[in-house]
């Protein structure tokens, strides 16, 4: 196999962040704080409406490391059970198409997120795909983790440091693989392979994508604004809503 097709996970293959259920699940087992629940919820509402950031993403890692800092593996990989199916069946219709598309292609479908390696892997097994890799946490002789990263961060370049070695342990030749993604901070990933792909892509990598002749995925018939904006509003209200929503936002 010289071909993989590489997803990214939160707003692509899945609506919204797979960290969201995640926070839950870690609360419920007593992992994290109210707190902490609340700020992951808060950040998952803000991935929602406006994407990912690099603040936002790099708070939500040093979260994670500081829950499970002291706690054996097995424990954390055991808060999928309580969500892994729900992820799974959340993936986008059209994203399906895709993803049986590269099957019969015989090419490896590989998810590749920010969140943790143990739910990643775990999705993409119970999804039916070859492999998935997200962020690493370090692990001591008794498989207790330690708070540290194992490798990179599994978000832009480190994205791309994840897929040259992959390419390099498996004899992929990226420049006929593919990425799938929502957002522009997987641009160096998009980027890294011959076939970038941008699905129902947030305002600014939509932008890039028409710019360079990239192929767009739609996955759904409201596009994605910029709602930082006042512009960004009244298109969410005209797409939602027609003239009822702009007047609502008026």
């Amino acid at each position: 196999m010289t071909t993989a097709a590489f997803f990214d996970l939160d707003g692509t293959l899945i609506p919204g962040s797979a960290n969201i259920p995640l926070a839950k699940a870690a609360f419920r087992d007593g992992f994290v704080s109210k707190t902490d629940l609340a700020k992951d919820l808060r950040n998952g509402l803000s991935f929602l409406l406006k994407g990912a950031t690099d603040e936002r993403s790099e708070q939500v890692r040093d979260r994670i490391l500081r829950a499970v800092a002291g706690h054996p593996a097995a424990d954390v990989e055991a808060l999928g059970d309580h969500f892994i199916d729900g992820l799974v069946s959340s993936i986008k219709p059209a994203m399906r198409d895709v993803l049986d598309m590269h099957a019969n292609m015989r090419h490896d479908r590989i998810v590749i997120s920010a969140s943790p390696t143990e739910i990643v892997a775990r999705l993409a097994l119970a999804a039916g795909l070859e492999d998935g890799v997200g962020t690493t946490a370090a692990r001591d002789a008794q498989g207790v983790y330690t708070g540290e990263l194992d490798g990179p961060f599994c978000y832009k370049q480190g994205k791309v440091e994840i897929l040259a070695r992959m390419a390099a342990e498996r004899g992929y030749d990226l420049a006929a693989c593919y990425a799938y993604t929502d957002s522009a901070s997987d641009l160096p990933m998009l980027e890294a392979v011959g076939h970038p792909v941008a699905v129902n892509p947030e305002p600014e990598l939509r932008e890039i994508a028409t710019e360079r002749g990239w192929v767009i995925v739609e996955t759904s018939s409201v596009p994605r604004v910029n709602l930082s904006s006042a512009h960004g509003l009244f298109s969410l209200g005209r797409n939602l809503f027609g003239a009822a929503g702009r007047r609502v936002l008026a």
